[in-house]
């Protein structure tokens, strides 16, 4: 078997569902007032800064999440198989394997934020922290973006 790296899985994964682009989100959800929109960061990267309104549901709880009966169950979640689902994650990547996900969990209508919130943040859309409280999209990149360790970076390319 050939060995895959995550970025060959994620754009792999990517080719197989829909995505949107975070400037065309605000609109859409206008459109679909019924939509929910899905963040599915850490929770430690949601509190920093996320879209307002957005449900966070972390990607490694994900599949419990969306069904009843399970101690992470998530009633929006589960109730929105048959509305559109928008999800968004930090750079488009996650947020492709849950759409992936989510479909064949029978959810009718799932898109991917492409480029993530990276991406919102760029378009200049509105982000707000913990608090909800708005914050500068200058300041947001600094809360978003997450720079690897030494020790985890790939050591021939260090």
């Amino acid at each position: 078997m050939t060995r895959k790296t995550y970025a060959q899985l994620a754009a792999e994964a990517a080719t197989r569902i829909t995505e949107i682009m975070p400037w065309d989100v605000p609109g859409f959800l206008r459109d679909h007032p019924g939509a929910l929109l899905l963040d599915i960061r850490e929770r430690d990267e949601f509190d920093r800064a996320h879209v307002e309104g957005a449900l966070n549901v972390p990607r490694g709880i994900l599949e419990s999440a969306a069904e009843w009966d399970y101690a992470e169950t998530e009633p929006r979640l589960v109730n929105a198989r048959t509305r559109p689902v928008i999800i968004i994650c930090r750079s488009g990547n996650r947020s492709a394997f849950a759409a992936e996900t989510l479909e064949q969990m029978g959810y009718e209508d799932v898109r991917s934020v492409k480029l993530g919130i990276k991406g919102w943040n760029d378009a200049d859309q509105p982000l707000v922290d913990t608090c909800e409280r708005k914050i500068d999209g200058d300041d947001a990149m600094e809360l978003i973006e997450i720079e690897p360790r030494p020790d985890q970076r790939d050591p021939a390319r260090r």
